[in-house]
């Protein structure tokens, strides 16, 4: 497990960063999440985990606070994305925890499942660093209207094709 610290241009006072919960067995991908992070200029604490059980174990942990948000890859060893989510959406004390599944994949199938099982958002991988970094911006506009306004299903997948829209 790898920790990070993004800052922004405001003082920590003015703005409190968001507590991220990153479920990624690729570190290289983990290390682009951050950078793209730190380019868009989101104030977070990111924590990486490798596999589905150890976000389970992390989430579960009670000397660990509960971050803001979960980022989830679909695809990960010991315990993949969707069973993971599957056990934090029927656990009392998780399920109100948004979920981000990310996948590399945009069959609609999957994208239906994270659905039905609960995730918050569905987001593609993008192929780019700088496309990275606009589909965090957007997942972090979209996360905090649909605060606001619900589960809002035409807002649920987000991809480098559609992170220019609306």
């Amino acid at each position: 497990m790898i920790s990070a610290e993004n800052p922004d241009a405001e003082s920590p006072k003015e703005k409190e960063p968001i507590k991220i919960l990153l479920a990624e067995d690729d570190t290289e991908d983990q290390e682009l999440f951050i950078d793209a992070l730190d380019e868009a200029q989101i104030a977070s604490e990111v924590t990486t985990v490798e596999n589905g059980q150890e976000l389970l174990d992390t989430l579960r942990d009670e000397s660990q606070s509960d971050p803001d948000i979960i980022f989830i890859d679909v695809n990960m060893p010991v315990k993949g994305g969707k069973k993971a989510l599957e056990e934090i959406k029927k656990d009392d004390d998780l399920r109100g925890i948004p979920t981000v599944m990310l996948s590399t994949w945009d069959h609609p199938a999957d994208i239906e499942d994270a659905f039905a099982k609960g995730a918050d958002l569905y987001v593609q991988k993008p192929n780019s660093f700088n496309a990275f970094v606009l589909l965090l911006k957007k997942v972090f506009l979209l996360h905090w209207a649909k605060a606001l306004l619900g589960p809002v299903r035409n807002l649920f997948f987000v991809s480098e094709k559609n992170v220019g829209k609306g």
